[in-house]
């Protein structure tokens, strides 16, 4: 969804009415950042290690992402250097420590490796949950719901990407011209996704996710994103894809503890999700750099050489992210992240009478240090 988007936003397909057509499928696909938020909350809800640090919490997440982005980070510098573009200092070194989303000056958010700036957004969110989470397990799970209820309501109340900010009263607060950016890069307001994500991993964890399974909850998100992409106003869009995508990661995630049938347990997408997190670094810099050679820069193509130009930038995308997840990734993750010591042997256990819960199979699938976000 998210290369879609910016298929259009590169501007590969150049007749209007084409892109139009590209545009009514792939329009809402920044969306999929809203899905990795979701399931970055969800996963290490679920899968958080009792008695772990803070410490060693943001150990491996820092090891997990940073690697990569810096890795993009200096290979994108050297190629604007090779093109001789002009580089500003702060807001440089504000992507390269992942804080560029936190000033509302134009210029930093997107500077350099311009996908990097929702690693920000990451970051803010890794550093708060090790200061919640041990209370939201102390919540009565009514509260819980709850909050589920409330968080996507507190995003439509926020959420202003048509421009109206009257209706909104967070919004009035902030610059006509910057709305853009606390809608929708601000940490604290993109947390409100992450923060759903969590409460819906904390249910499943207590076996308390009463939401439906996978199959019915991929065809709720499929009614909800075409009826956004087709008739529902923007300013709801944001809300109300939370809701569709807690839907769709708590629907994969029984299917996962029941073991039921799930395509995204298939070798293929197993492969396509562990490099995932390399694809969306390297996408949109080498597709937008090679354009740049080939001074085909927002000209785009007609139908037929398009899809051949997104299929070859498809597999180009996947070859540069396989090599970024297997020289980079894998090696750091190895490296900076210490193996964990299996448990000492009870007596239990050692007699094999003791079987692993449903819930253990889950949380080995889904542990922190392999989660693409």
């Amino acid at each position: 969804m998210v290369f879609g988007f910016h298929v259009g936003t590169l501007n590969l397909i150049q007749p209007d009415r084409w892109h139009k057509a590209w545009d009514s499928i792939f329009g809402l696909g920044a969306s999929g950042v809203s899905f990795f938020f979701v399931l970055s909350g969800f996963v290490l809800a679920w899968s958080a290690r009792p008695g772990d640090t803070k410490l060693g919490f943001w150990r491996r997440r820092l090891a997990k992402i940073y690697p990569n982005h810096l890795a993009m980070f200096l290979i994108v510098l050297l190629v604007m250097v090779a093109w001789g573009d002009r580089l500003d200092l702060t807001p440089v070194l504000a992507n390269l420590f992942l804080v560029q989303t936190w000033p509302w000056a134009d210029g930093y958010a997107y500077t350099v490796n311009s996908v990097s700036w929702t690693l920000c957004c990451e970051l803010f969110f890794y550093l708060c949950l090790p200061f919640v989470l041990p209370t939201l397990r102390r919540v009565p799970t009514g509260w819980i719901y709850a909050g589920l209820i409330a968080l996507p309501l507190l995003i439509l109340l926020i959420s202003n990407p048509e421009g109206d900010g009257g209706l909104f009263p967070l919004v009035q607060f902030v610059p006509d011209h910057y709305h853009w950016w606390f809608t929708q890069m601000f940490p604290p307001v993109r947390s409100l996704e992450f923060w759903t994500g969590v409460l819906a991993g904390v249910l499943l964890t207590r076996r308390h996710w009463f939401g439906p399974g996978l199959w019915t909850s991929t065809a709720i998100f499929l009614a909800i994103y075409v009826a956004c992409s087709l008739w529902i106003p923007g300013s709801y869009h944001m809300a109300l894809l939370t809701v569709a995508y807690t839907v769709l990661i708590g629907g994969g995630a029984k299917a996962d503890l029941s073991g039921a049938r799930s395509p995204w347990r298939w070798p293929v997408l197993v492969w396509l999700g562990e490099v995932s997190f390399a694809f969306y670094l390297v996408h949109v810099a080498l597709i937008g750099n090679v354009l740049r050679l080939l001074d085909r820069g927002g000209k785009g193509w007609d139908p037929l050489p398009a899809a051949g130009v997104i299929i070859v930038s498809v597999a180009g995308s996947l070859f540069a992210a396989w090599l970024l997840f297997t020289l980079v990734e894998k090696p750091a993750m190895k490296l900076l992240v210490p193996r964990r010591r299996p448990p000492a042997p009870t007596s239990e256990t050692s007699s094999g009478d003791a079987a692993p819960s449903s819930g253990d199979s889950g949380s080995a699938a889904l542990d922190p240090a392999s989660a693409t976000r």
